[in-house]
Parts: structure tokens; sequence; C-alpha cells
């Protein structure tokens, strides 16, 4: 059954397929960060010594450490990028030869010999080189005024952006030759790599946004009658046997 405007509450959800939208209100032109083309690099890297490669980093190896005992993870991944360089492609000047350089640092915790809680700060840095990239260069050429300063500032239209995806794999303890201890982390990465434009769009809109309802005050609720409202637990573990006959 169609939806007309008068029962139609425009907010943000899923539309499925049974349901039909109303005709929109109006047509807006916004202007908003266009990805024009993406990839996706994986990595899972280890400590190895020397210059880094594509399985390997020299700075996954912690500083020296106290009497280290027991790893237990890593946290506040935080992504930095430093530097890209676009090359643009002789064949096709749109598509550029993307070389990135980016930090990612993190800390890892582990529990000392006294069973005291400890940790070491990470910082990685990778270059990353993308052969081919679609990154056509912006038409024009941007400037805004800010808002109460007056001053213009010009905008880069054409951006290179990362999303990073981390997971610490594993860490183990090792002594060199003079017996210092250091932790060696294994690290995974999904990296995502995009070339924007910010470029106008003409959208169909239904207006501003709704005004969202209140937040939800959290009640404190009687642990009996949670409990008496939880199904009954299972007594036994479930069986993993195979069948006697063939079917």
């Amino acid at each position: 059954m169609a939806i007309t405007h008068d029962d139609f509450i425009p907010r943000p959800g899923i539309v499925n397929k049974q349901g039909y939208l109303p005709d929109p209100s109006e047509l807006v032109c916004i202007e908003i960060p266009k990805v024009f083309d993406q990839c996706l690099i994986k990595r899972c890297l280890i400590y190895g010594c020397g210059p880094d490669t594509v399985d390997t980093d020299a700075e996954l190896r912690s500083n020296s450490l106290n009497g280290p005992k027991t790893f237990t993870g890593c946290r506040n991944f935080h992504l930095k990028l430093i530097s890209v360089e676009k090359i643009p492609l002789k064949k096709n000047s749109s598509y550029k030869k993307i070389v990135l350089c980016f930090v990612i640092s993190f800390y890892a915790d582990f529990i000392d010999c006294k069973g005291e809680p400890s940790y070491d700060f990470y910082e990685i840095n990778r270059t990353e080189i993308i052969p081919k990239l679609y990154c056509p260069d912006s038409m024009a050429q941007i400037s805004t005024t800010s808002v109460p300063t007056g001053k213009s500032s010009d905008i880069d239209s054409e951006i290179i952006k990362l999303e990073l995806v981390p997971e610490c794999l594993g860490g183990f303890f090792c002594k060199d030759d003079c017996g210092e201890s250091f932790l060696d982390i294994t690290l995974g990465f999904h990296l995502i790599v995009k070339c924007e434009l910010v470029v106008q769009l003409l959208i169909p809109s239904y207006g501003y946004c709704p005004i969202p309802c209140q937040c939800e005050e959290d009640c404190e609720e009687d642990p009996c009658e949670e409990f008496d409202r939880a199904p009954v637990p299972k007594f036994f573990p479930d069986q993993k046997l195979e069948p006697l006959f063939d079917e």
C-alpha cells in the first residue's frame, strides 16, 4: 500500500521492499565530499629488524621492559595521516599513483613479575603505495569565508581519506643477547583509502529532520522481577553425538 504525505513521518530509517515513499517535497542542491574511487589494504605485520616490508615492521618491538610476565592486549588505536603524494599516470592523468605515509599508534598492556599492570607505547610508521586510483582534478577552486573572523581560506577540494580497523593479533615476550626483555606485537589492520572530491549534488528531500525523541532514562529494575522473567537455564551442556545409523 502506498504511503501518502498525510500519514508519512519523515525520519531516518530502513525502506523495505514492500513500502513506497511519497514524492519528495523538494529538490535540493547540497555540497558534500563524493567518493570517486576507493580500495582496501589488508596487512598482517610482525616484528622484523631492518627495513619495513609488507609483512614486517621494526617498530612492533617495545622498549626494554622490566620484568614483564603476562601480555593482556592492546588499546587506544589512533591513525594519523602524515603525507600524501599523488603522481599522475601518463596514459590518463585522472588516475594517480598514491604514496601514503601514516602512523598507527597504540598502547600494549601487560602484567609485570610483581603483579602490577603496566604498558608501553607504540608508533608504527608505514608507507603504502597504491599503483592506480581514480582521483580526477577539481575543475573549480574553492574559497570560503568563516564567521566571525571574516577571513577567507582556500579548501582542498580533492581529499584523500583513510579509514582504519586495527586488531592486535597477539604479543609475546623475548630477550636479546644482553638479557633485556621486549614485547613483540603482531598487528593486523584493514585500511580503506578513499579519493573524495567536493561536489554539488541535486537530491530529493523531505524537508528538515524532525526533532528527535527525548533520551531514555536509565530506570533501575527490581532484580527479582528480572529473574522471574528470565527463561530456565540449561542444567546440562549439549551433547555432540554422531547418529548410530546412516540416514
